[in-house]
């Protein structure tokens, strides 16, 4: 194994060391390998997983796994029974984690709904079908610009299947809203 170079000083700010960001970018381009996530946060908070208590590992894994293609992280065996497995999604870094309820716990989950994004939205719909899968609202367009489809887990977990494109990290929502309320404020006014 290779012993690490000293990082030198940038030419273009000489006596300033090169962030911690920039220098995993640069590495990242060099070796063709995703940038670790904690050298790109620098000490801010990240969302690392969400944790989803169910009735079954194994049938919560196979439905993940087999019908939105996540790959196994790690999974945990408990008297050979599965009690724990943790994936991730088939792009990005996003992950998720199964985990055993106790037998009198409910998995109810009123009030949370998780997202997954796919650019191909309605073909992903159909692909879904055609395995037998029932899905409680087709794909649509919804008035904050998104297209969403929406089904369950086995344990009634809600899912929302959606593409947002361009529009995922922009206030489509609130710049509706604002001029709805421009558009009222003006007419009162007059009247």
């Amino acid at each position: 194994m290779k012993k690490p170079k000293a990082r030198k000083i940038s030419a273009k700010n000489p006596g300033e060391r090169r962030s911690a960001k920039t220098l995993a970018a640069k590495r990242t381009r060099r070796t063709g390998t995703k940038a670790s996530i904690t050298s790109d946060t620098a000490g801010k908070l990240t969302f690392n997983h969400a944790m989803i208590y169910v009735k079954d590992v194994e049938r919560g894994f196979r439905f993940y796994r087999d019908l939105l293609g996540f790959k196994l992280i790690e999974d945990f065996r408990y008297e050979g029974t599965p009690v724990y497995a943790r994936m991730r999604a088939p792009g990005g870094d996003g992950t998720i984690a199964l985990h055993q309820a106790g037998p009198d716990v409910s998995v109810s989950s009123n009030g949370v709904r998780l997202y997954f994004e796919v650019r191909d939205l309605d073909g992903f719909c159909r692909e879904l079908q055609q395995k037998g899968f029932y899905i409680t609202q087709l794909p649509r367009m919804m008035p904050w610009g998104w297209r969403h489809a929406y089904l369950n887990d086995p344990d009634g977990h809600e899912i929302s299947l959606y593409w947002a494109g361009e529009n995922r990290m922009k206030k489509t929502v609130m710049k509706a809203a604002q001029k709805l309320a421009d558009i009222g404020r003006k007419s009162s006014e007059v009247g």
